[in-house]
């Protein structure tokens, strides 16, 4: 089965926030960038809330079929990174998360709740 972006983004998203991560958001970037269509970003207290998050949502995601082209960030746990083609999953410490503030530098792309991503998942985009 392949999963669209968007499917990819909200089961990332809803993974997180099962795990109780901070401030939880999806980003429209396919008007800022053709390298990627999502963005989902997230924050946690501690490097194992980091890691839990990234596991948790690398098998929701695994389970529905897809699978990350590339992990980075694993080993120190402040910022990871996973790659799925069409959505970059971010999950960060909340320090890291501040430092960098990618909302700000991706101000332009539109912010995505997870009840209009669920909307457009079961109507496609």
């Amino acid at each position: 089965m392949h999963l669209s972006g968007e499917e990819i983004a909200l089961l990332a998203a809803r993974a997180a926030e099962e795990k109780k991560a901070i401030d939880v958001l999806i980003l429209d970037v396919r008007e800022q960038t053709v390298l990627t269509d999502y963005f989902v970003v997230a924050s946690a207290e501690t490097p194992p809330h980091v890691r839990a998050i990234v596991e948790a949502i690398d098998e929701r995601v695994a389970a529905n079929g897809g699978h990350a082209r590339r992990r980075e960030g694993r080993q120190e746990a402040r910022w990871v990174l996973l790659d799925y083609d069409s959505v970059m999953v971010h999950v960060m410490d909340e320090e890291v998360r501040d430092y960098y503030d990618l909302e700000r530098l991706w101000k332009d792309a539109p912010r995505i709740g997870l009840s209009r991503m669920e909307e457009r998942v079961r109507i496609g985009p």
